[in-house]
C-alpha cells in the first residue's frame, strides 16, 4: 500500500492563492515557498491592493499580513468573506499577540501563523485550508447532480409519482402559496416542506416546524400564537408565538389533522387576515409568513364527518401534494439506498463500500411499512453495526433478512429485484435475464445506471446486453 500523502500535499488542481502583504520581499519569498506544492500565487502589495483583489478575481486561499498601512489584515479577512465566502483566509503577523489571534479567529480566519514563518507549517496550513475547500466543492457539486439527476434538495426519486411530485416542487416553491402535503406517516413531508422553503424566496428566512399533535391544546394555542404575562395560570412572562417567530419565513404544520376545532378557527382568521394576536392581549400583530401543512389523514373524509372546518381546509389546499408510500416507488429505493449511505457514512467517519446483492434484493422485497424513515433508520443501523465495509445480509434486521435469497440464488435475486413471473420457469437463462432487464429498466424510467444497481450488475454488463438484445 503505497504511503499517505504528506500533510503539505497539494496535488491535483492548482490552488489560487493570494498573498497580501506590505513587505512585498517577504511576500514573494511566501510565493516562492509555496509555487512548488501546486499553488498558483498571486501578490497584493498591502492591504488596500489585497482588498481591490479579492474584489476583482477569485481565490481559494487568501495568506494576509495582519498589520499593514490603510487597511489591516482584518480588513482583508472582512472582505474576503464578503467577497469570497468559499475561501479560507490565512493571517499572518510579526506581532504576535493572543488579543490578534482570537479577533481573527472569531472573523472566521481559517488560521494563524506568527512571524518568522515556518515553511513546513505555511505549507500545512495552506494544504488543508485546500482540502476543506475541495471537500465543501466537491460536495455542493454532488448535490447539485443529485438534484438535476435524481430529485429535488433530498427529495429523491426517478419513479413517475416522484418525478410528478417533483415537478410540482419545482413549479411551487418560488410562490407564497399554501401546499398541504398528504401521505402515510414516514413518506418525508417534512422533508418536501424544508425543500419547499429552501428553494423559496424566504430561504435566509426561519423555517419553522411544529407538530400539531404532539401538544395539548391550551400549549398548542400558546405555542401557535403566543401569550401575554399573565394570560392563564402559569404564564408568568411573555412568550412569542410560532407566527410571530417565522415571521419573513415559513411556518410548517404537521399532523394539522389534529388541531381542535377552536383553534381551527382562530388558524383560519390568522390566515384570512395575517394577523395573529396573543392569549390575554387585544392587540393585533401583522405577520407575513408562508404556511405549510401536513397530514396523513383523510382532510376531506374529516370535512364530510365534521372532524375539519370545510372553510379551513380549502384555506390549506391551496396547493395539494400528495406524496406516494415507498410499496408503490420500489424502483426509488436503490437511489434512496446509495443517498443515505453517503449521508450517512460521512456523518459517522465509516468507510463503507457498499450493499451487497444479496442485501440490495432484501431491501427492495421488504414492504416498508414506515416508509423512507423506516428505510433510513435500517440503513443507518446497518452503518453503524458494520464491521467489514460491506453491507450484507447479515447486517439487515431480522424482519428484513428473511427476504435475502440464499447465496448464488440468481433466480431469487432477480425475482427480489424487478418482480417475478412463473412463466419463466424452465426457459433459457437469456430469456429470464432479458426479461428482468426490461422489467428493472421499466421501474427506473429507463435509467441504466439505476436499473444496473437494481439487477445487482456492473453498468457495462448491462449494456453489453442490452446490445446483444438490440435494445440500446
Amino acid at each position: 500500500m503505497p504511503d499517505s500523502p504528506p500533510d503539505d500535499d497539494l496535488s491535483g488542481v492548482p490552488i489560487r492563492v493570494l498573498i497580501v502583504d506590505d513587505d512585498k520581499a517577504h511576500a514573494e519569498t511566501v510565493a516562492d515557498v509555496l509555487d512548488p506544492v501546486g499553488c498558483e500565487c498571486t501578490v497584493a502589495a498591502g492591504g488596500k491592493a489585497g482588498v481591490a483583489a479579492v474584489a476583482a478575481e477569485v481565490y481559494d486561499v487568501v495568506v494576509t499580513d495582519l498589520k499593514m498601512e490603510g487597511a489591516d489584515g482584518l480588513k482583508v479577512l472582512e472582505r474576503t468573506k464578503e467577497e469570497l465566502p468559499d475561501a479560507e483566509v490565512i493571517v499572518v503577523t510579526g506581532y504576535g499577540t493572543v488579543d490578534s489571534a482570537v479577533d481573527a479567529m472569531q472573523r472566521d480566519a481559517f488560521t494563524y501563523l506568527a512571524k518568522p514563518l515556518d515553511v513546513a507549517r505555511l505549507r500545512a496550513a495552506v494544504a488543508q485550508a485546500a482540502k476543506r475547500i475541495r471537500l465543501a466543492r466537491k460536495n455542493a457539486e454532488l448535490s447539485r447532480r443529485l438534484d438535476e439527476r435524481f430529485g429535488f434538495e433530498g427529495v429523491v426519486g426517478t419513479s413517475g409519482p416522484m418525478r410528478q411530485v417533483i415537478e410540482v416542487l419545482r413549479n411551487v416553491a418560488p410562490t407564497d402559496s399554501t401546499v398541504l402535503i398528504t401521505g402515510e406517516s414516514g413518506t418525508g413531508k417534512e422533508l418536501v416542506a424544508r425543500a419547499l422553503h429552501q428553494n423559496s424566496p424566504r430561504k435566509n428566512k426561519p423555517f419553522v416546524s411544529l407538530n400539531v399533535a404532539a401538544l395539548p391544546k391550551d400549549i398548542l394555542e400558546s405555542e401557535l400564537f403566543g401569550h401575554e404575562a399573565g394570560a392563564f395560570t402559569g404564564a408568568s412572562s411573555k412568550r412569542i408565538g410560532k407566527f410571530e417567530y417565522a415571521n419573513g419565513g415559513t411556518l410548517f404544520l404537521d399532523e394539522v389533522g389534529e388541531m381542535p376545532a377552536d383553534i381551527q378557527v382562530k388558524l383560519l382568521r390568522v390566515l384570512e387576515d395575517r394577523k395573529v394576536t396573543r392569549l390575554g392581549s387585544n392587540a393585533e400583530i401583522p405577520i407575513n409568513v408562508r404556511l405549510l401543512a401536513a397530514t396523513n389523514a383523510d382532510l376531506l373524509g374529516m370535512v364530510t364527518d365534521k372532524a375539519f372546518r370545510e372553510d379551513l381546509y380549502y384555506r390549506l389546499n391551496v396547493i395539494s401534494i400528495r406524496l406516494p408510500p415507498l410499496r408503490d416507488r420500489r424502483g426509488d429505493i436503490p437511489l434512496l439506498l446509495d443517498y443515505f449511505l453517503r449521508d450517512l457514512t460521512e456523518r459517522y467517519g465509516k468507510d463503507v463500500v457498499g450493499f451487497t446483492r444479496r442485501a440490495r434484493t432484501a431491501l427492495m422485497s421488504y414492504e416498508w411499512p414506515g416508509n423512507i424513515r423506516q428505510l433510513r433508520n435500517v440503513v443507518e443501523r446497518m452503518v453503524v453495526l458494520d464491521t467489514d465495509g460491506l453491507l450484507d445480509a447479515g447486517d439487515l434486521p431480522e424482519e428484513v433478512a428473511g427476504l435475502a435469497p440464499e447465496e448464488g440464488d440468481d433466480a431469487v435475486a432477480a425475482r427480489g429485484a424487478g418482480g417475478g413471473s412463473d412463466h419463466l420457469i424452465g426457459r433459457p437463462l437469456a430469456e429470464v435475464e432479458r426479461f428482468y432487464a426490461e422489467r428493472a429498466l421499466e421501474v427506473t424510467g429507463g435509467k441504466r445506471e439505476d436499473a444496473a444497481k437494481l439487477l445487482g450488475i456492473g453498468e457495462r454488463t448491462l449494456y453489453r446486453k442490452l446490445k446483444e438484445w438490440g435494445l440500446n
